[in-house]
């Protein structure tokens, strides 16, 4: 399990909360989609991780696998910042709080509001649609990998295979990008074993 620093807790959580506040039916699935997408976008476009987290490669697209574990089960890790609802099948996420947007650079912010305009609108349904597309990230690792089979045959539902954002830059630009998620990783290792 990825340990959270303090810090990456906040902007995560925060993040959350955006997503919920800025959002209609912000349900677990959309709001997993629209974090990796965040974080795609923050990569391709800045060539810069957002929450440097790792997302994995599973049916219904890229997830954070640890994100997806405390919102699954209710661990009360983010309930600080958003409590779940039940609406029929779904699980809802709703902010606890206002946003908090010192967690975040200018850059962040902008990124974040031009994920929620040109996403936010999208069902759940259509955002694993999008990333299923044939160009993306998850279908290139998805058929390389050989699951795409997998998933469709219900042989699996998940993998602990990695995104690699590198895959979205230019040469030049991947070990920038390398370089600045290891100096991201190692600080919030560092933190939150200062936590501990």
């Amino acid at each position: 399990m990825f340990k959270f620093s303090s810090d990456t807790k906040a902007k995560l959580g925060n993040t959350i909360a955006y997503i919920a506040n800025n959002v209609q039916n912000p349900s677990k699935t959309k709001v997993l989609k629209l974090l990796y997408i965040m974080e795609e976008k923050m990569v391709s476009k800045y060539g810069i991780p957002f929450l440097g987290l790792p997302f994995e490669v599973w049916e219904l697209g890229p997830v954070q696998k640890d994100v997806f574990v405390a919102i699954s089960n209710e661990s009360g890790f983010f309930d600080d910042y958003v409590t779940i609802v039940y609406e029929k099948d779904n699980c809802i996420l709703a902010a606890r709080k206002p946003f908090d947007e010192d967690e975040f650079s200018q850059l962040e912010l902008t990124m974040m509001q031009e994920v929620i305009a040109e996403y936010g609108d999208k069902t759940a349904k259509q955002l694993v649609d999008y990333l299923h597309s044939k160009n993306s990230l998850w279908y290139k690792v998805a058929s390389e990998k050989g699951l795409l089979e997998a998933f469709r045959e219900g042989l699996c539902s998940c993998s602990d295979i990695r995104i690699d954002f590198c895959e979205l830059l230019p040469k030049a630009k991947k070990e920038a990008y390398q370089e600045s998620l290891l100096i991201h990783e190692t600080a919030n290792e560092m933190k939150a074993s200062a936590n501990v």
